[in-house]
């Protein structure tokens, strides 16, 4: 899927522009054009980013036959963002992340991305709902980008953050084999969303400082404040990785003290049993005699057989052992 919108530089409002009038859009220094490539193969993709927007092959070829990491590149005329989204998949509890490659130039953005990408397309939604959005330009409309892409973080961290909670639950009360491979399974999430916002947090320090010629100077306070975000959520996930460590050690503490308790109850009932042992052995297995000759040594043995576990028993309360 191809899409364009367009704000000519005299107000005009276009959508869906032929790929003819693409060049004269770009010559307009004064509007501002965006071009969505959802899904499109690269040899269809490739003509247009080399031929029409002049692109450098090395970032035509890092958007559309390779995959990366967050980063920025700086081509003189325009810049190569590479940015992450994420989708948190509760079910099998894994991260799952969505690449979006964007070309920046002083009056138009190209974003790229495989499949489709909510924030991309509530953007887009919200231009075609407020054309007044394009106005400020390409560089604003990169950030507004950013931002959603930012936002789209929170609920992700919400679903982890209560997903913890159960497993801390399950931990306290019933903790099983699956709620330990579910613990890992959540240290994998949390340790894959560090290295999504790391990245992430230095291209924003970049786009916030360093200063591009198609970026207004005026416009880097509001990428400043995006980079504030990613610092906010990078600490929250440092604190969702001491949660999972500490529910790590908690299920660890809680199964070996279900063991010492399972331990000791063998143990008791073993201890319990062994004064019957020696007074059995002591009489021997043949008691064909005894009941007829010696009938009461019958009744002391029995008494002896009751009354020594109880003796025991109430000896092992009292010491404070059960």
């Amino acid at each position: 899927m191809i899409r364009t919108l367009y704000r000519s530089g005299k107000g005009s409002f276009t959508v869906d522009v032929p790929v003819t009038h693409w060049r004269a859009a770009l010559r307009d220094e004064g509007g501002v054009f965006w071009v969505d490539f959802c899904g499109e193969p690269p040899a269809k993709l490739e003509p247009l980013m080399r031929g029409v927007f002049h692109f450098h092959p090395l970032a035509i070829d890092d958007a559309l036959l390779e995959s990366h990491v967050p980063k920025i590149d700086n081509w003189g005329d325009h810049v190569y963002v590479v940015m992450q989204g994420i989708v948190f998949n509760a079910e099998r509890v894994d991260l799952e992340t969505r690449e979006l490659d964007v070309f920046l130039g002083r009056n138009f953005m190209v974003t790229h991305h495989a499949e489709t990408v909510e924030f991309v397309d509530r953007l887009w939604s919200n231009c075609l709902a407020d054309q007044r959005r394009l106005e400020r330009g390409a560089d604003f409309l990169l950030y507004d980008l950013l931002d959603l892409l930012v936002t789209t973080y929170m609920p992700v961290v919400d679903a982890i953050d209560d997903q913890i909670d159960q497993l801390e639950h399950e931990t306290f009360n019933r903790p099983s084999q699956q709620t330990l491979n579910a613990l890992f399974s959540m240290k994998r999430v949390a340790l894959h969303m560090r290295r999504v916002i790391g990245p992430q947090r230095e291209v924003l320090n970049r786009l916030a400082r360093d200063e591009y010629p198609m970026i207004d100077a005026h416009d880097r306070i509001y990428y400043r404040d995006v980079y504030d975000q990613l610092v906010r959520l990078g600490d929250i996930n440092e604190s969702l990785r001491d949660l999972l460590s500490g529910a790590l050690d908690t299920y660890l503490s809680v199964t070996s003290n279900r063991i010492n308790e399972v331990m000791k109850v063998l143990t008791v009932l073993s201890a319990l049993f062994m004064p019957l042992t020696v007074i059995t052995g002591f009489f021997g297995m043949n008691f064909t005699t005894i009941p007829f000759e010696r009938p009461w040594l019958l009744v002391v043995a029995f008494v002896a057989m009751v009354a020594v576990p109880f003796g025991m028993l109430w000896a092992f309360r009292r010491r404070g052992w059960m």
